[in-house]
């Protein structure tokens, strides 16, 4: 099939990039990135501001909104942890109560293997064989920080924590963690237990995109248990309202870490936000990371612009079917489209739809159909899949015949 432009369309909103900001290599990665949302792209090569100075040995910079890393320093370093280890153990426990495999008021009897949890360890003070709710364990793995309560989750999601980290193991290889390997659930240091900033920057881009209904658990300030009220260690979320997650982490060889998430109002436009997340490991005093987080998300907001391409269910063309049932599709996309760019530079770049020509039926709803790309100067800067939005079954036989002669007579215009 060959592909025939519809045209360029132009929004108020339409990101721009300026080309000389742009190497071939940061567009074959911002493209990769939009079609892939899974993955991390790096933005970094075309940024005007430099991003301030930090103490953190490494550290990322993403935006999670339009998947792409914005800033870094040492980013595939190996580093520990420390507690942040518990962001992958929140993500197979919400894995399981997504699935139905676990319930938030199941009571849980925990194993004798939660007394190991040293008295200078973080805790929620559940006790072995002392039945909790899973409710009360997920809160205080995450708010607390709960050594015991990640145990518990652990052989409860696992069987056992060696099969837990097993399963954690794996996870972390399909997120594309690939400087990644747990050696328990906790992040107690071990030879054998090492991530990087950038590993960490993609699981909790993940975390947040594939569980929006347990996510806001991170932006919860205390938590009770036993008569024991503690506090969430991220300072951030008592001074920017705009913060509501992720975590802390620190152990004497990991230092202070933390990953921090805020989202903001997205400018231009009254229905959407912005999320940025910053982690900073490594940091050597907690004010530091504390500061160094504040200043990095700042930074993010103020240096870049996030802009919307085209919104859910957007109609970008309604061309002609053949064979079907209906004579015109519509076609768009299923989810909002963002990417990020450097500020004040989003009007220098326009969409440009490439459609399949013919369109001939079967069609399905979701089924691709063309291409929109980002051009500036004749270079294609992004692409995303153009999808058709509504289905369109085959036509009768007659319909069928009529649109083949259609076909043919047009062939050989």
């Amino acid at each position: 099939m060959r592909f025939s432009t519809l045209g360029r369309t132009s929004f108020s909103s339409a990101a721009s990039i300026s080309s000389s900001f742009v190497s071939p290599a940061l567009s074959r990665a911002v493209a990769l990135g939009i079609v892939l949302p899974a993955t991390l792209v790096a933005s970094a090569a075309f940024a005007q501001v430099p991003p301030p100075a930090v103490s953190a040995r490494s550290w990322v910079l993403v935006d999670a909104t339009s998947n792409q890393v914005l800033a870094s320093g040492n980013a595939d370093e190996r580093a520990e942890p420390a507690s942040l280890t518990k962001l992958m153990t929140a993500y197979l426990v919400f894995e399981a109560l997504q699935t139905k495999k676990i319930t938030m008021d199941q009571t849980v009897m925990p194993s004798e293997a939660v007394r190991r949890v040293h008295t200078d360890e973080s805790r929620m003070f559940i006790e072995a064989n002392k039945p909790v709710t899973v409710h009360d364990l997920v809160y205080g793995m995450i708010v607390q920080s709960g050594n015991d309560a990640a145990i518990a989750l652990a052989e409860l999601v696992g069987g056992s924590e060696s099969q837990f980290v097993n399963m954690m193991n794996t996870e972390a290889q399909r997120l594309g963690m690939k400087h990644t390997h747990f050696a328990d659930v906790n992040g107690m240091p071990d030879p054998q237990h090492y991530t990087t900033a950038g590993d960490l920057a993609v699981l909790s881009a993940r975390l947040i995109r594939d569980f929006p209904d347990y996510y806001n658990i991170f932006s919860v300030k205390e938590f009770t248990y036993n008569k024991i009220r503690q506090p969430n260690r991220n300072r951030l979320l008592w001074i920017d309202p705009t913060v509501d997650g992720l975590k802390t982490g620190h152990t004497e060889a990991a230092g202070y870490c933390l990953i921090a998430s805020a989202k903001r109002p997205l400018s231009g436009t009254a229905d959407a936000s912005r999320r940025l997340v910053a982690v900073m490991m490594g940091e050597p005093k907690e004010h530091d990371r504390v500061q160094d987080g504040l200043k990095m998300l700042n930074y993010g907001y103020t240096a870049y612009d996030t802009v919307r391409l085209y919104k859910a269910a957007q109609v970008v063309g309604t061309p002609r079917v053949y064979k079907g049932a209906q004579d015109t599709v519509q076609i768009g996309v299923k989810s909002d489209q963002y990417i990020t760019v450097p500020k004040g530079m989003a009007d220098k770049v326009k969409p440009q739809i490439e459609q399949i020509d013919p369109l001939i039926a079967p069609i399905a709803n979701g089924q691709q159909v063309g291409t929109a790309k980002l051009v500036a100067d004749g270079k294609v800067l992004a692409q995303f899949p153009i999808v058709a939005l509504q289905a369109v079954p085959q036509a009768g036989v007659v319909g069928r015949v009529w649109d083949s002669l259609m076909l043919m007579f047009n062939k050989k215009k």
